[in-house]
């Protein structure tokens, strides 16, 4: 496959990025979650992943490895806004610590489970607020590539995409899915809305998503210029979201280590939800980098801004090889 799929013939002169930073409390599940080194250690992910972000890497600190040795995929994204130089704008949609960077900050709560009551009670306040964020953003670019870090979002995303009618699977960070997990916490979460017969799309968020859901549809509404959603079968929940709110489904770009996903199958999901996928092959299994071959076995895959910051770095002129000298630099002086 070469670097992108599709290359859109897109014009811009001041592209921006952001990443929406939640969490779920299914990622302290053991099981569901690879993206921390325990379960409750993924709680402080996302924070982690915007301070690395927007601020690189801190001196004398080596590049953070899973307990497998794969590298997280804020390191790829750091070494592409280096490279394409680009400053971030992280926007806080509901953490259990604040983050310790600059935000935007939604003012949200953490996601619940859904199992046991509503997980996002304020989503319709969130979709609003998204909305006030993606007019604010507009304003100060043409091209917005907007990502997410929330561990455990892939099982809030089945959650939704079912509960909005589409029978499909989601991906995982983990190189073998933990579907029987996901299923049992879906179909625990199906019963309780068609017991109270949720049925509207903000309501199915309230009652088994997460924050960033429905402030990344809110963005969606908002921003009035190109916007280009960067993840995987999470951004196709928001995706779903946003056709079920009956507004345009922007494109979404994400990895060919999720594209080949059997368990996500995610072509077919998104011809079922009617968006547009775009896939980038970083090629990882060639570059040199141990850290980062793990990605070609299935692990990781996404997140954290990866696929939209390679895209990004393409679509700016970049070639695959001047991405894979800048992504090698950056392993050389922290690994």
């Amino acid at each position: 496959m070469p670097f992108l799929s599709y290359k859109p013939d897109i014009k811009f002169e001041r592209p921006m990025a952001g990443m929406v930073i939640a969490n779920t409390m299914l990622s302290t599940i053991p099981g569901v979650s690879a993206a921390g080194f325990n379960p409750e250690a993924t709680l402080i992910t996302p924070a982690l992943d915007a301070g690395l972000i927007l601020n690189g890497m801190p001196k004398d600190i080596a590049i953070p490895l899973s307990p497998t040795g794969c590298a997280t995929p804020a390191t790829v994204t750091r070494a592409m806004f280096e490279l394409c130089r680009i400053n971030p704008v992280i926007i806080n949609a509901g953490l259990t610590t604040p983050p310790a960077v600059p935000c935007i900050d939604a003012y949200g709560s953490p996601g619940k489970d859904p199992r046991e009551g509503p997980a996002v009670p304020e989503a319709r306040a969130l979709y609003e607020k998204g909305i006030t964020i993606g007019r604010q953003l507009s304003d100060y670019s043409d091209l917005l590539v907007l990502g997410e870090s929330v561990p455990g979002g892939t099982t809030t995303a089945l959650c939704v995409l079912r509960a909005l009618g589409y029978d499909v699977g989601v991906s995982s960070s983990y190189s073998s899915n933990p579907s029987s997990i996901k299923e049992e916490i879906c179909t625990e979460a199906a019963r309780r809305m068609v017991k109270d017969g949720i049925k509207n799309p903000l309501d199915i968020v309230s009652y088994c998503g997460d924050p960033m859901m429905p402030v990344v549809a809110g963005i969606a509404k908002g921003y009035d210029k190109n916007l280009v959603l960067s993840g995987g079968t999470q951004m196709l929940a928001v995706e779903a979201l946003i056709k079920a709110l009956g507004n345009e489904m922007p494109p979404f770009v994400t990895t060919e280590y999720v594209r080949v996903d059997s368990s996500a199958n995610i072509e077919k999901a998104s011809d079922l939800v009617g968006a547009t996928a775009w896939f980038v092959d970083p090629d990882f299994g060639n570059i040199g980098n141990a850290a980062l071959a793990r990605y070609c076995n299935g692990e990781v895959k996404e997140g954290a801004l990866i696929s939209g910051s390679l895209w990004l770095a393409y679509m700016m002129g970049y070639s695959k090889e001047e991405i894979w000298k800048a992504i090698n630099s950056f392993f050389e002086k922290y690994g």
